[in-house]
């Protein structure tokens, strides 16, 4: 399982309306995430770099992996930084 830093990375992002301590060991993983998708990079470029996924031999993975953590980051855009400027967790 790839890592950022020393935190394991999930095939699934959180799901719900509250930060985890996945959230906060990945945030730059979500910026990153973020940035990779609006500069228009490719699913197969941002898998390999930032989770470690060959999406020619693993496709499928790649895509639920991407479109998760994505997903997770975008909501943190729109929602969850209002609960790290507040100091909460959950």
């Amino acid at each position: 399982m790839p890592t950022t830093g020393t935190a394991p990375i999930s095939d699934l992002a959180p799901q719900g309306d509250s930060l985890t301590e996945y959230d906060h060991a990945h945030m730059t993983l979500y910026l990153r995430l973020f940035d990779a998708a609006e500069s228009g990079a490719t699913l197969q470029e941002i898998c390999q770099i930032l989770f470690g996924i060959d999406a020619e031999k693993e496709p499928d993975r790649a895509q639920i992996v991407y479109d998760s953590h994505l997903a997770h980051a975008r909501w943190m855009t729109e929602h969850g930084y209002r609960k790290l400027l507040e100091g909460r967790k959950g």
